[in-house]
């Protein structure tokens, strides 16, 4: 008894944290999505009230869901939104993994100094790193004076306020996400492994398919999730280096709010990418610890 008592008091913070962070807004945000628009102050109608007689009767306006089905509008910026996340996720894997790799495998006393490169950019402020990015992106920036410069091409390329400039510059505001977890997960390996791979005759990079690959798939899933998730609500990346065929959901959030003041509906909005968003995430991790027990 006391050492359950124990475990629920360690946790006990953590658990506190995610119910006033995460649970009451969601649950306000849901109460709101379920609202009538008004316009006032707060701009929406409240969930019940009280008639003559004292009677309590709810006000569940599901219209604000049914709206979300019949503008393509919102499934556009839905399936945008995921495809450029998808993306970025991808670029952050294949710079991350070598990178994190490379980290794991240097000398001991080198890794704290490039885990510190890796978490230097966290020190300066995130949208001034976005603003840097313009200057880089637009055609008579950096970028494209390189390329000019080595004769890669001809003319400057418009790759400012395209998706291309969206997904470069999550890629770069996301890496470190992907890199950690990773890093965590490929310091830990046991090294004997990839010996006893080469005593039996396995090519290095037939060893990494085998052994270094596999073991390391926690901390590609994590570092995955870390990127993914806030990629597709982003709205400052996509605002500032995108253009005005660059819709994601982020900003269609932010136009509901507070362009029009539909609340209901923009939290409607936010309730249907949080469930499309964790209802397969929490379906894939459970498959995941099924399987894992089953090989147990």
């Amino acid at each position: 008894m006391s050492g359950r008592l124990g475990r629920f008091l360690v946790g006990l913070p953590a658990y506190a944290w995610l119910v006033a962070f995460f649970l009451i807004p969601f649950l306000i945000i849901l109460k709101i999505s379920l609202s009538e628009p008004a316009a006032g102050i707060p701009p929406y109608l409240p969930l019940w009230s009280h008639d003559e007689v004292e009677n309590l009767r709810f006000h569940l306006a599901f219209g604000n869901y049914l709206s979300l089905f019949g503008d393509e509008l919102y499934a556009f910026a839905y399936f945008n939104s995921i495809r450029i996340a998808g993306i970025a996720t991808l670029g952050c894997l294949l710079i991350g993994y070598p990178a994190a790799y490379a980290i794991a495998r240097s000398p001991a006393a080198w890794r704290q100094s490039l885990l510190l490169l890796v978490a230097l950019p966290f020190w300066t402020s995130f949208l001034i790193r976005v603003y840097a990015w313009i200057g880089i992106l637009k055609p008579e920036g950096l970028l494209n004076a390189l390329l000019l410069w080595l004769g890669v091409i001809s003319e400057p390329l418009q790759i400012l306020q395209t998706d291309l400039a969206v997904i470069i510059g999550m890629t770069y505001s996301y890496l470190p996400f992907m890199v950690l977890p990773l890093y965590a997960t490929l310091e830990k390996m046991d090294l004997s492994l990839l010996e006893a791979a080469a005593d039996l005759g396995c090519r290095p990079f037939r060893a990494f398919l085998a052994v270094t690959l596999p073991l390391s798939m926690p901390g590609i899933v994590a570092g995955s999730l870390l990127v993914f998730i806030p990629a597709v609500g982003e709205y400052v990346i996509p605002d500032l280096l995108g253009g005005p065929d660059t819709l994601m959901i982020g900003k269609v959030l932010w136009a509901e709010f507070f362009d029009n003041r539909d609340w209901p509906v923009a939290s409607a909005v936010a309730v249907a990418m949080l469930v499309l968003l964790v209802a397969p995430i929490m379906i894939i991790q459970n498959a995941r610890a099924k399987a894992e027990g089953r090989k147990r």
